[in-house]
């Protein structure tokens, strides 16, 4: 189990463990599982409910077609998060599939695709706004209310400060991720951005800076990975 679920009790960790493998228990499967009281299962099953950790279901057995239905409990998505993941080693593997298999420029177009997705959501939200606006907007680019997300304004210069990058175990594998956030960045706000502080060389943040001396018009743009400016309209 992962070290979120073994932050909750014993108890509660074994319910978990036996609602995950049976897909869906009874207070009384449980309570005979575990060869505890009824009750003791109750009382752990309404913290966890509390917690939106499990949630309630009506089942009406088919040998009981009348009568009162009876109340299961599953896991629910956060629930089911508690137990380990692979993602991170399926994006990479992906990612790591997609290049020899389609050519180097399919992973271009993967990327760009994803950077395009990422303009369209926001556009509509940064209409109208200044630019300083915008950035103070886009500290949700990777999370909303990301309480890791700054924008710094030090000497008439503008950086986003990330502390907490989301997808770190990927992007430090897989760097060209980065890509996406550096041109999305770029696109939405009209002027060239560079990483000089990365994870990935161990700055433990990553700080996107807004070149105001060199702004990009939106026709212009295409994506690009990180060390090729000149596709950012710059010769």
């Amino acid at each position: 189990m992962s070290e979120s679920i073994q932050s909750t009790s014993d108890v509660q960790q074994q319910i978990l463990a036996f609602v995950k493998q049976q897909g869906e228990a009874t207070n009384a499967e449980i309570a005979d599982y575990l060869q505890v009281s009824y009750e003791a299962v109750r009382q752990q099953l309404r913290q966890l409910e509390a917690s939106q950790i499990v949630v309630p279901r009506q089942r009406r057995d088919a040998e009981r077609s009348a009568g009162r239905p009876t109340t299961v409990y599953a896991l629910s998505a956060a629930g089911d998060h508690l137990f380990p993941k692979s993602y991170d080693e399926l994006a990479v593997d992906l990612l790591d599939t997609l290049a020899p298999a389609l050519g180097p420029e399919a992973l271009r177009e993967v990327l760009k695709q994803l950077t395009e997705s990422n303009v369209q959501y926001w556009q509509p939200r940064l209409q109208n706004k200044m630019l300083f606006e915008r950035l103070e907007a886009l500290k949700g680019i990777y999370l909303e209310e990301d309480a890791y997300m700054d924008v710094d304004n030090t000497d008439g210069e503008l950086r986003l400060v990330e502390r907490n990058c989301p997808y770190l175990n990927v992007a430090t594998r897989r760097p060209a991720l980065c890509s996406v956030t550096v041109s999305t960045v770029s696109r939405l706000i009209g002027y060239r951005v560079s990483r000089e502080k990365r994870f990935q060389v161990g700055d433990g943040r990553c700080v996107f800076k807004v070149h105001l001396d060199e702004p990009l018009r939106s026709d212009d743009f295409r994506f690009a990975f990180e060390d090729e400016w000149h596709l950012l309209g710059r010769e």
